[in-house]
């Protein structure tokens, strides 16, 4: 296991990397961090710090947490921690938990509906606050769990953009983890003592969620096979549509070999 320095170095250069290969921040940006308060977020919002004082080009960072309204939650940990290091840092309230008692039976999966309520209240806050891009931390597995419950469950090959111009034409979402491994970024959040916590929702994590169910099947795949995971990543990145049931007018823009 590679030492602290080493581990954040790593890390650090694989969000430099997605940064330069998708061209994520340009000189001037003002760019939102979702920080949540998990694992992810934490080591985003530590990571794009750092770049940003080693940065050829000038951007500025303030992080958002979206209060969900879960009983058990609380910011007072995240607003400590940012308030110490200086970060700007807003903490702002949403009714996801008062929404999913009023609209989702109680067999009904809420990652959906509190995904898309907490990207509608940070896309409102990049606007309010003068932000250019909006930074996720999905990293590298979420990019292939992701793909693998679109073609197992959706019939779609489709994972996540590193870089989304989002459907309002307004704003911008980037995702400078894409090519860090969730198991260095576990590693390393608990090095630095980020006070990570759960959002709280009683669904997080239940064992019947696709998701788990998915995360699983990659883990004994990758135990088995050492290097299926990257493997995987890098088809995302090269596909071959001669190959793929696409009919021609749905081709264009898209690489061909």
């Amino acid at each position: 296991m590679a030492g602290r320095n080493t581990l954040e170095r790593q890390i650090r250069r694989l969000a430099g990397k997605a940064i330069g290969d998708f061209g994520l921040i340009d000189d001037g940006d003002r760019i939102l961090v979702a920080l949540s308060g998990g694992k992810d977020s934490w080591t985003l919002l530590h990571v794009l710090e750092q770049l940003r004082r080693r940065a050829p080009v000038s951007f500025s960072l303030i992080a958002v947490t979206v209060h969900p309204g879960f009983p058990g939650f609380s910011t007072e940990g995240i607003e400590q921690y940012c308030r110490e290091r200086g970060f700007v840092h807003h903490v702002v309230p949403a009714p996801i938990h008062d929404l999913m008692l009023e609209k989702l039976d109680p067999d009904d999966t809420s990652c959906a509906l509190c995904s898309r309520i907490r990207r509608g209240v940070l896309y409102t806050q990049a606007e309010a606050r003068g932000c250019t891009k909006i930074a996720l931390g999905h990293h590298r597995d979420d990019l292939i769990e992701t793909l693998m419950l679109n073609l197992f469950f959706n019939g779609t090959i489709k994972a996540m953009a590193p870089l989304l111009h989002a459907d309002d034409g307004r704003n911008t979402v980037i995702r400078p983890l894409v090519y860090v491994p969730e198991e260095d970024i576990a590693v390393f959040a608990s090095e630095q003592g980020f006070p990570v916590m759960c959002c709280a929702c009683p669904s997080c994590g239940a064992p019947d969620q696709k998701r788990v169910m998915i995360k699983r099947l990659l883990a004994d795949w990758e135990r088995d096979h050492p290097g299926i995971k990257a493997s995987l990543l890098a088809a995302l990145g090269d596909v071959e549509l001669r190959h793929l049931l696409v009919r021609e007018q749905q081709r264009s823009g898209v690489r061909q070999r």
